[in-house]
C-alpha cells in the first residue's frame, strides 16, 4: 500500500513540477486566468466520456455532500491556482517557493486542530529538512540571500493560497464514498464554474492573451497532466497514507520543477540542486519512517 502511495505521489509532484515549467513557458502565449479557465474546460471534456455515467449513478450520495465537494473543487483547484498566478505578478518565484513549502506545516496544524491528529518528533524533523531543501533551491544555493527578501502584497495573498490547498488536502478525508471518476468530474465542474468570474474579469480588464499554438499545447498539458492525472494520483495517495504524510511530498514540486527546467529549458545544473533533492527526499523518508511506525503501533 505504501509503495503504491509513494509512486502515485512522486508522479504527482513530477507532473506539478512540469506545471511550474509550463507556467514559465506560457508567458506571452496565454494569460494566467485564461489558462486557469481553459485548463478546467479541457479537464471536464477529458473526464466526461468515462465520468458522466458514474456521476449519474453516484448522484444520490454526491447530492448529500455537494456543498463539501464544491468547496473542495473551488478551494483546491480554482482559488489556489488563481491566487498562485496572481501572487507571481507581485512577488518573486523565490518567495512563492518558500511560502508554498508551508503547506505541509499547515496541513499538520489543521489536522491537529480539527481531528486531534498528532505527529512524532521525527516527522517534524523530516518536515524541517524538506523546507531547508526548498529554501536551498529557491535561493540558488545561497541561503543568506533569503534574509534580503522583501515581503509584499504578493506574499500575503500567497499565504491565502497555501491555506486553500492545505484545507483542500485535509478536507479530502471527508469526501463522500463515491468512485474516483465521479469525484474528479464533480471537482472539475466546480473548478470550471468558479473560474468563470476570474476569466470574465481578465476579459473586462483587457488582459486576455488568446492562446497561440504554443499556448494551446501548454494548456493541454496543464489540463491532462497537472489537473486530471496529477489530481487523481494526489487524491489516491492522500487516501492511502493520509494528508499529513501525503502533503509533505508537495515540497518536491520546486525541486522537480528546477530539475525539469534543466532538462527542458536548458538551464544549467548546479550541485546545490542535487543536495536540495537529497534533503527533501531524506526528510520525506524520515517522516515516513516515523509516520508508518506510528500507524503500525496504533493499528
Amino acid at each position: 500500500m505504501h509503495r503504491a502511495a509513494y509512486l502515485l505521489l512522486l508522479s504527482t509532484m513530477l507532473l506539478w513540477g512540469g506545471n511550474s515549467v509550463a507556467g514559465k513557458l506560457a508567458v506571452g502565449h496565454v494569460s494566467p486566468l485564461t489558462l486557469v479557465f481553459l485548463r478546467w474546460v479541457m479537464a471536464v471534456l477529458i473526464l466526461l466520456p468515462f465520468g458522466w455515467r458514474p456521476l449519474r449513478e453516484d448522484w444520490p450520495k454526491l447530492r448529500r455532500h455537494w456543498r463539501l465537494v464544491a468547496a473542495l473543487g473551488t478551494c483546491g483547484f480554482t482559488f489556489f491556482n488563481v491566487i498562485f498566478y496572481t501572487a507571481l505578478n507581485y512577488t518573486t518565484a523565490i518567495n512563492v517557493s518558500i511560502e508554498q513549502a508551508a503547506i505541509p506545516i499547515v496541513i499538520i496544524l489543521a489536522n491537529f486542530i480539527f481531528f486531534r491528529m498528532r505527529v512524532q518528533a521525527l516527522q517534524i524533523v523530516g518536515v524541517a529538512l524538506t523546507i531547508v531543501g526548498v529554501a536551498l533551491t529557491a535561493s540558488h544555493g545561497d541561503l543568506p540571500q533569503l534574509l534580503k527578501l522583501d515581503l509584499n502584497f504578493g506574499d500575503a495573498i500567497m499565504l491565502v493560497a497555501v491555506l486553500c490547498y492545505s484545507l483542500y488536502s485535509v478536507g479530502l478525508r471527508l469526501k463522500p464514498a463515491i468512485r474516483w471518476q465521479s469525484l474528479m468530474l464533480a471537482l472539475s465542474i466546480s473548478a470550471l464554474l468558479t473560474s468563470v468570474p476570474f476569466f470574465i474579469w481578465e476579459i473586462v480588464a483587457g488582459r486576455v492573451i488568446v492562446p497561440d499554438a504554443h499556448g494551446w499545447a501548454l494548456t493541454l498539458y496543464t489540463a491532462l497532466g497537472a489537473s486530471v492525472i496529477a489530481q487523481i494520483f494526489y487524491i489516491k495517495g492522500n487516501e492511502l497514507i493520509g494528508a499529513n504524510r501525503a502533503g509533505l511530498f508537495i515540497n518536491l514540486v520546486p525541486i522537480f520543477g528546477t530539475l525539469l527546467s534543466v532538462l527542458i529549458v536548458g538551464e544549467q545544473f548546479q550541485p546545490y540542486q542535487a543536495f536540495a533533492l537529497a534533503l527533501v527526499l531524506g526528510g520525506i523518508a524520515l517522516a515516513e519512517y516515523s509516520g508508518s511506525r506510528t500507524v503500525l503501533q496504533t493499528g
